[in-house]
């Protein structure tokens, strides 16, 4: 019966929409996720540039593909589904592979996020919060999560993301998945696209994609976009397509955050240039997208979309020379995931 009442006290998956002169944002508290992001072309065509669904429930029945959402406690994936902290070992569900991937079978895309508040006026935002119990798909400690998106300057959407354990060390690492064609959600694939990362280095994974705990340099290689240039020119060589984790080590420096990748459309000249404040970036290309049926019918087949999850390194919590994701009580984990400029 009390499991049957704190059901009935949980919040409503919602729709939410903000909008600053030609930047049109909508987003659902169902794992506080982007579900339209309307930007101008360079002749002030307007177009939707992130893959989703037309209504709420493919992103609550299990047909996305962590579309647009907020993934955690753990972004990425933790090899062999445990670690163990302060003496103790957690098991966590294993769903991908045999690890875990972003957080287990009910990580945070897969739960409805409380409404802090939504403010208009100059810059609009809203501000989602979550609490992540004891024991949550195998994690410890209680953990209260908030995600604010604000449309800011011109053309700019951040996303503010807080955590603070409240009673036991825990890692925490939280991404955000959308997935990006800057020439239109429904334009086909990304291979045209222009990217430019800030890394000159990755950390190359084994067959289970989990890093290996090298630091590969990568110039001169497939991976290697210190200098811009066409996802399709080098893609072949890269078995799968990319799903690589980027260590952001060499981009300028601003308002704390650093340069970590810039992606360019020559078609429309949509350019989306992103900041964080975190040590690494998931570049993926979409590889495993396999003809999901999106908003307006539109067909989302392999490569349809680029995703751009800045986070904590993958598997960190086993990997000692890793930047460390254990925060604990008293410490706040702060993440501004982004900071998008659509020149």
């Amino acid at each position: 019966m009390a499991e049957h009442l704190e059901l009935q006290q949980q919040p409503e998956p919602q729709a939410f929409e903000l909008q600053k002169g030609d930047l049109r944002l909508k987003l659902t508290n169902w794992g506080a996720t982007i579900t339209s992001l309307q930007v101008p072309d360079a002749n002030g065509n307007l177009a939707d540039v992130v893959l989703g669904f037309d209504s709420l429930t493919p992103y609550m029945d299990g047909s996305s593909r962590y579309f647009g959402c907020i993934v955690g406690r753990v972004a990425n994936r933790i090899k062999n589904g445990g670690f163990t902290l302060s003496g103790q070992h957690y098991s966590l569900p294993i769903n991908n592979g045999p690890n875990t991937l972003h957080g287990g079978k009910i990580g945070f895309d897969k739960v409805v996020w409380k409404v802090e508040e939504q403010k208009d006026g100059e810059n609009p935002s809203v501000k989602f919060s979550y609490h992540s119990h004891d024991g949550e798909q195998g994690f410890p400690g209680d953990l209260d999560v908030s995600a604010t998106y604000t449309l800011s300057g011109n053309l700019e959407l951040r996303l503010d993301m807080e955590a603070v354990p409240r009673n036991k060390p825990t890692p925490v690492s939280l991404a955000q998945h959308t997935y990006w064609n800057l020439a239109g959600h429904n334009s086909g694939d990304i291979l045209n696209h222009s990217v430019q990362i800030w890394g000159s280095h990755v950390t190359p994974v084994d067959e289970n994609l989990i890093p290996t705990g090298e630091l590969l340099p990568i110039k001169g290689t497939a991976f290697d976009f210190t200098n811009e240039k066409i996802v399709g020119s080098t893609i072949s060589e890269v078995p799968g397509g990319y799903d690589h984790n980027y260590v952001l080590d060499c981009g300028e420096s601003m308002d704390g955050l650093k340069h970590a990748a810039k992606v360019r459309d020559h078609s429309s000249s949509r350019v989306l240039d992103l900041w964080t404040s975190a040590p690494g970036m998931q570049f993926y290309t979409g590889n495993f997208l396999d003809g999901i049926v999106g908003k307006e019918g539109a067909v989302y087949g392999k490569h349809a979309g680029l995703c751009l999850e800045t986070q904590g390194f993958p598997n960190a919590v086993n990997q000692a020379n890793f930047p460390s994701i254990i925060v604990s009580p008293g410490e706040v984990y702060g993440h501004t995931m982004f900071e998008f400029k659509f020149l």
